[in-house]
């Protein structure tokens, strides 16, 4: 019979053989994170900041035309009781941040960290309208408020009494 310990090959234990299907499910693991940590990289770093910018300038021009439209529409026709106060709904964030709404002249003014968010709409009224004033901030229970005033209607942004 022959020696069990003469049938090996030179430099190859039993001890060293089980440790290989170890090490290579090991290099597998590595792989698969490295995939996944390169995969997550290149969309934090490029593609969802792109795509955040892009939502939030889109999501801006529609809260400005979307706010314009209610303020020019609290004005009342002519011949009406001229006191109105109407609530105006706005998101808290464009793209995770806040932001101001502002009146600039008889312009609408959204002002935001980012400019690629940031712009501005014209307020169309009649003749009625004397003057525009006031700001909204983002996260706020926004109104519009319309008054009489000797020299014709006041249109003004503000805070809704007790919020905020």
């Amino acid at each position: 019979m022959t020696d069990p310990e003469s049938r090996r090959r030179p430099g190859v234990t039993t001890e060293t053989r089980g440790v290989t299907p170890a090490v290579g499910k090991t290099l597998e693991i590595g792989l698969v994170v490295l995939y996944v940590a390169l995969v997550t990289t290149v969309l934090l770093a490029g593609t969802v900041p792109e795509y955040r910018a892009a939502a939030g300038s889109e999501l801006g021009d529609r809260v400005l035309v979307s706010a314009s439209q209610e303020v020019e529409g609290a004005v009342p026709p002519a011949g009406t009781d001229a006191t109105v106060e109407r609530r105006v709904e706005l998101p808290a964030t464009i793209a995770g941040t806040g932001y101001d709404v502002r009146v600039d002249g008889r312009r609408l003014v959204l002002d935001h960290p980012d400019p690629s968010v940031e712009g501005s709409v014209r307020l169309v009224f009649g003749p009625r309208v004397d003057r525009v004033s006031g700001a909204w901030e983002s996260g706020a229970e926004t109104v519009v408020r319309v008054t009489d005033s000797s020299g014709g209607l006041v249109v003004t942004l503000a805070e809704r009494e007790g919020s905020g």
